[in-house]
């Protein structure tokens, strides 16, 4: 078996760090970008009220009902103005939400220099205990979010979604540090290349769809606010597709991550009987991936077939993904059973 190279091992460390604070650079512009653009949005609107109202007077008294009614109407729209629901780029100018996207690029190489590096170290692919799930993981959900940005403007998402990277890279280096080091024998195995690499792919995607769900709750209490004539909150939400449309969007991702989960589990089943020598065994992993997909199947099956649409179909996709995070970090770290090789000392 080859010997670690630890030097390079100590390199990977230090290309993550790097990256985690370049993505947190990325973070903070995604969010500048949130609050300058509702500045910018509210002040086009100011600018388009004061010249309704300069044609309402040079109208007259009869054409000003009417321009008022117009105006009213104008008004009420402006007050639940969302992008684009086809979420395509536009010719508007958002600097800070190019920084973001620009510092994403360069993190996410430097995060790849540290995969990579850590995958070479061992002389193995790199995603054998829990931090290597989460390095390789963050990789993947970056990767994802910006391969989506070249066929859509989900820009909007950037601050969610990086901001999901950034803790899975600190909960990486600081919750879960793990030494470069050989396999444990029940991991050497090619199953752990074709499992565990569709499962990284999954978990990104729900971690995409639970961004959109979020942001799906709080458009859709804000157009409910709007159409009971309430005052609005959260103006950086104009930059936000509709709710229906963020719920439709995150119902076909779900739906793309769901068979590739199906695949995790059926590929897990597989291995399990190949080192083990049953298919299932009832494991505390074993289970909660079983709990997973029955939860997003849930969802699917609620929404395609019972009509649970808006924020019911929002809350059962957060609830998904919250059974990720608890599979990954509490029965990772506080149940012991075959798949106790978490990496933690």
């Amino acid at each position: 078996m080859p010997s670690i190279d630890e030097t390079l091992g100590q390199y990977s460390e230090l290309f993550i760090l790097l990256a985690a604070m370049a993505y947190t650079v990325a973070f903070i512009a995604f969010c500048w970008d949130l609050a300058t653009s509702s500045k910018t949005i509210r002040s086009v609107e100011s600018r388009l009220a004061r010249e309704q109202s300069e044609q309402k007077v040079l109208a007259g008294a009869g054409a000003g009902t009417s321009a008022t009614g117009s105006a009213g109407k104008a008004g009420a729209g402006a007050s639940v103005e969302t992008a684009d629901e086809a979420m395509v780029y536009t010719k508007e100018r958002r600097v800070a939400a190019r920084i973001g996207v620009a510092i994403t690029i360069v993190a996410a190489l430097v995060h790849a220099a540290g995969v990579i590096s850590r995958a070479i170290a061992a002389h193995r692919v790199p995603w054998g205990n829990m931090y290597e799930f989460c390095t390789t993981g963050g990789l993947v959900v970056a990767v994802v979010f910006l391969v989506v940005l070249t066929r859509k403007d989900v820009r909007f998402l950037g601050s969610f979604v990086i901001g999901l990277v950034v803790i899975m890279l600190c909960a990486a280096a600081i919750g879960f540090p793990t030494p470069v080091a050989h396999l444990v024998p029940a991991l050497q195995s090619y199953w752990l290349i074709i499992h565990v690499s569709i499962a990284v792919i999954a978990s990104a995607l729900f971690t995409l769809t639970f961004a959109m769900s979020v942001l799906q709750l709080l458009q859709a209490n804000r157009e409910a606010r709007a159409r009971a004539g309430q005052p609005e909150r959260m103006g950086f939400l104009r930059l936000v597709p509709s709710a229906l449309s963020l719920e439709n969007f995150a119902y076909r991702v779900n739906a793309i991550a769901f068979v590739l989960w199906t695949f995790t589990l059926m590929a897990g089943a597989i291995w399990a009987e190949k080192a083990w020598g049953r298919y299932w065994g009832w494991d505390t992993k074993e289970v909660w991936t079983f709990v997973i997909w029955v939860v997003y199947a849930g969802y699917l099956h609620a929404r395609a077939t019972r009509g649970w649409t808006g924020t019911r179909a929002a809350w059962l996709s957060i609830v998904g993904y919250l059974c990720v995070v608890f599979n990954f970090t509490i029965v990772n770290v506080f149940f012991s059973g075959l798949h106790s090789y978490s990496g933690i000392q």
